[in-house]
């Protein structure tokens, strides 16, 4: 069947699930998201994994996808669009095949030989860069970075949550090319005091009104100074996609996908937290202590959202097809600014494991590639499952704490198969 199909032929036959349910959040006792999760479902064997569906692109007003091949659309507005597991199988993460999560809307036409940088703020030097004077004036690296949205996984989540459903697919790793945010905020003598970054970019407000942005984001200086923290100019040998922050953007991997801010216009470095769109209130926040399934938690009791939590992805074989008595398993796995130590796989809802063999990062930054040779015992319907453990001894959970907002759901990785 072709690469970019969303679902393959028959199995809307030979598995549970359907097409015209396109919010199941289900995982329930089998790979429950709720603390409650082995407790009020039914047995294993009586699971649905969802099956992955979307917004046609057609709802949408202008072809949003163009230059993308086989993601699903979640909203044509703005424009958020997730990439099937089986279409991140490549090691390094194709521009077509990146996804899309915007707060706003993106700018008009832009031209890169136009474009400007400035930083300010709790500076000494405060400049404004060109993107040509970028590469001239620091050194030009290119670097394999994990870029995840923090509400990746949040369509499983019972009671559901409001926001993008987002299954597994809100999460790429490209090879992106720019200068480091370290370099530029030396040279710019950054004072002491500094707490925190400020990113602006060029889109736009739903709302349309001037002077209201969608979302503006920082981390602290600490994380800003690391090597591994890019201002990009590039993806994976070309220019940057449209939808993914042509012409510059921050990519900051390992912390959930908002920090990455898209079409660059301003770093801004500050004395205290930042207290832009999206950084106060619940925006990217999770509840300090744990809370019950649908409970209500006060605006104060959020904590602010930073490293994203270990994982891992099954992206071969596809999930609800028919495979072999004797099949390769493999996927990725990645934890903030960890790396991850083991990835194991089950094939019997968890009762036994088997270690995977993983690959290292090519980078800090990184995700990091496993396979493993499995053999069937017989034929008939078999779930593989995969987690992965990271070099702070951090494992996957069966099950997460629920949250008002969906966000950081790790939970095991689970695709299902028809053995023949």
């Amino acid at each position: 069947m072709p690469r970019n199909s969303h679902h393959a032929k028959g199995t809307h036959d030979a598995f549970p699930g359907s097409r015209e349910e396109p919010h199941r959040r289900t995982f329930e006792a089998a790979a429950g998201v709720t603390r409650r999760g082995f407790v009020a479902g039914a047995g294993l064997l009586g699971m649905t994994i969802p099956f992955h569906c979307g917004v046609p692109a057609a709802f949408a007003s202008e072809d949003v996808l163009t230059g993308k091949d086989g993601l699903t659309l979640l909203n044509g507005r703005p424009i958020s669009a997730e990439t099937p597991a089986h279409l991140l199988d490549d090691a390094i993460t194709p521009t077509a095949r990146h996804f899309i999560r915007n707060n706003g809307l993106p700018p008009g036409d832009v031209d890169a030989a136009d474009w400007t940088l400035t930083v300010d703020g709790l500076v000494n030097r405060p400049a404004t860069f060109s993107i040509d004077e970028l590469r001239m004036q620091f050194d030009v690296v290119t670097m394999a970075l994990t870029i995840e949205c923090g509400g990746n996984g949040r369509a499983f989540f019972d009671p559901a949550v409001g926001g993008e459903q987002w299954t597994v697919g809100a999460v790429a790793c490209s090879e992106w090319t720019g200068v480091r945010l370290a370099d530029v905020l030396k040279k710019a003598g950054v004072k002491p005091g500094a707490v925190y970054t400020a990113h602006y970019g060029a889109d736009t407000n739903l709302s349309g009104k001037d002077g209201e942005s969608p979302i503006s984001r920082g981390v602290p200086m600490d994380k800003a100074m690391t090597d591994n923290v890019l201002i990009a100019f590039a993806m994976n040998g070309g220019p940057l996609h449209r939808q993914n922050g042509a012409p510059l953007r921050l990519v900051v991997p390992g912390w959930l996908g908002s920090c990455s801010q898209k079409w660059l216009r301003r770093v801004e470095v500050r004395e205290q937290v930042h207290d832009g769109p999206k950084m106060i209130g619940t925006s990217y926040r999770v509840p300090r202590y744990p809370v019950a399934p649908g409970d209500t938690v006060p605006d104060e009791d959020f904590d602010i959202i930073e490293r994203m939590p270990v994982k891992s992805l099954v992206t071969s074989p596809e999930h609800g097809t028919a495979a072999l008595r004797e099949v390769e398993v493999r996927g990725h796995a990645w934890s903030g600014d960890r790396t991850v130590s083991a990835v194991e796989v089950s094939i019997d809802f968890g009762r036994t494991w088997i270690t995977a063999e993983l690959e290292g990062p090519v980078n800090p930054g990184a995700w990091q590639n496993w396979r493993r040779q499995i053999f069937f015992p017989q034929a008939g319907y078999y779930e593989v499952w995969s987690r992965a453990t990271d070099s702070a001894g951090d494992k996957q959970p069966f099950a997460i704490d629920w949250n008002p907002k969906g966000y950081l759901n790790n939970s095991v990785h689970r695709i299902a198969l028809r053995v023949t």
